[in-house]
C-alpha cells in the first residue's frame, strides 16, 4: 500500500466560537491509501486538546507509510493493533489510516462500508446542526439558515449563554436544543448554570466542566435535569468504564479515539456499562464525517455536521440537508474528492 497525504484548509460560513476559542477556518490532513488500483481516503484532524497538530499528524504518517508498503489492507485488525501500539498518543493520524482502510475495503468489495460492518443505514438518526457562540443578531441568522434540522446543538460555557438560548427560542420555539459547554463551567457555578439552561428544555448537556472533574459531573448527573454527556472526558476505550455512574453518556469521535474500529469498541463498552452514545466530529470534511457516519445506526444521537459549516468542502456525496446524511449511498465511505476545492499548503 502507498500512503500519501496533503493538508486542506476550508473556510467556515461563520466564524466558529466555543468555550475553547474562536476560528475562521478548518485545517486537516487528508490521506490517500492506494493499492491494486483502488484508493481509500481518510482524514486526520488536529486538536490542541489532545496533542494532535498538523505537524504531528504529518510526522506520524511519515513514520507509518513505510510500514504499510507490503501490507494487505484486508489485514486491517493486525495493522491497526500495531499502529496503536506504536502511536497511541497520535490517534488522529491512526484514525486517518483506519478510515482509509475501511474505505478501501468497501471499494474493493464494491459495497458501502456500513454494509460490511453489518449495519443498516435506515437506523441512523438525523444529525443536529451546531450553533456556535456569537452575537444575538448573528445567532438569529444562523438559526434561520438551519431551518429544517431536527435539533440545534448550542455552544455555551460563556457569560452570555442564556441570551444565546433566548435568541434561539425566539427564532425557533419548537426546535429541540442540546447544549455543549466545552468545559466552560466551574465546579462552583455548574449547578446554577445547569438549572438555568435546563429552563429552556434542553435534551442534554455536554461536557459542562473540566474533563477530569468527575465529582462535579457526577453531582450534575444526580440532579436528573437533563442527561450529562462526556466529550473531553472520554478519549479512548479505556476511558469509557471509568465514566459509568459519573455521566449518562459519552460523545465518541474518530479523531479522538483512533478511527472506526476504536469507536466501535467504545460504543460496545458504553452499552455494556449502561451509557448512552453520541457520535461526534471535530473539524473534519465530508470524508471524516462520512467515516463516523458508518457507525451512526449504533448511536442514540449524532452530531456529524462539520462538513455543513464550511463553504468549500473538498468532498461530495454525503449530503446532510435537514440532517439527513446519505450513508451507504456508494462503495466504501461513499464520498468523492473534488480536487478543484482542495487547498494545499
Amino acid at each position: 500500500m502507498i500512503l500519501t497525504w496533503r493538508r486542506a484548509r476550508r473556510t467556515l460560513k461563520h466564524p466558529f466560537e466555543t468555550a475553547h476559542g474562536r476560528r475562521d477556518f478548518q485545517e486537516t490532513v487528508l490521506v490517500n491509501l492506494e493499492t491494486h488500483g483502488i484508493t481509500g481516503v481518510g482524514e486526520g484532524c488536529p486538536s490542541r486538546l489532545y496533542g494532535h497538530t498538523l505537524e504531528s499528524i504529518e510526522a506520524t504518517l511519515a513514520r507509518i507509510a513505510p510500514l504499510l508498503v507490503l501490507r494487505d489492507p484486508f489485514h486491517i485488525e493486525h495493522i491497526l493493533d500495531e499502529l496503536l501500539a506504536s502511536y497511541d498518543d497520535q490517534r488522529a493520524a491512526v484514525a486517518a489510516v483506519d478510515m482509509a482502510l475501511h474505505d478501501w475495503i468497501g471499494k474493493r468489495l464494491d459495497i458501502p462500508t456500513i454494509r460490511w460492518l453489518g449495519l443498516d443505514p435506515a437506523r441512523a438518526p438525523r444529525t443536529d446542526i451546531t450553533i456556535g457562540i456569537d452575537a444575538p443578531e448573528t445567532i438569529a441568522r444562523k438559526v434561520r439558515e438551519a431551518a429544517g434540522f431536527p435539533c440545534f446543538k448550542v455552544k455555551v460555557g460563556v457569560p452570555n449563554e442564556l441570551e444565546i438560548l433566548r435568541t434561539i427560542r425566539r427564532e425557533a420555539p419548537d426546535t429541540p436544543m442540546r447544549v455543549d459547554a466545552n468545559c466552560g463551567w466551574t465546579a462552583d457555578d455548574a449547578e446554577t448554570r445547569m438549572r438555568a439552561v435546563c429552563e429552556f428544555g434542553v435534551e442534554l448537556v455536554e461536557q459542562p466542566v473540566a474533563a477530569d472533574d468527575h465529582a462535579t459531573l457526577r453531582r450534575l448527573c444526580a440532579l436528573r435535569l437533563a442527561p450529562i454527556i462526556a466529550d473531553e472526558s472520554c478519549i479512548r476505550p479505556a476511558d469509557v468504564p471509568k465514566l459509568a455512574g459519573v455521566v449518562d453518556g459519552v460523545n465518541i469521535k474518530l479523531n479522538k479515539c483512533g478511527g472506526i474500529r476504536e469507536a466501535r469498541k467504545m460504543i460496545y463498552l458504553a452499552r455494556t456499562v449502561g451509557l448512552r452514545v453520541m457520535l461526534g466530529c471535530t473539524s473534519e470534511s465530508s470524508v471524516g464525517v462520512a467515516a463516523a457516519a458508518q457507525l451512526a445506526p449504533l448511536a442514540d444521537w449524532i452530531d456529524l455536521d462539520t462538513h455543513l459549516l464550511v463553504t468549500d468542502d473538498p468532498f461530495e456525496g454525503l449530503g446532510g440537508d435537514q440532517g439527513r446524511l446519505a450513508i451507504g449511498a456508494g462503495p466504501g465511505l461513499g464520498v468523492r474528492p473534488d480536487a478543484t476545492r482542495i487547498v494545499q499548503e
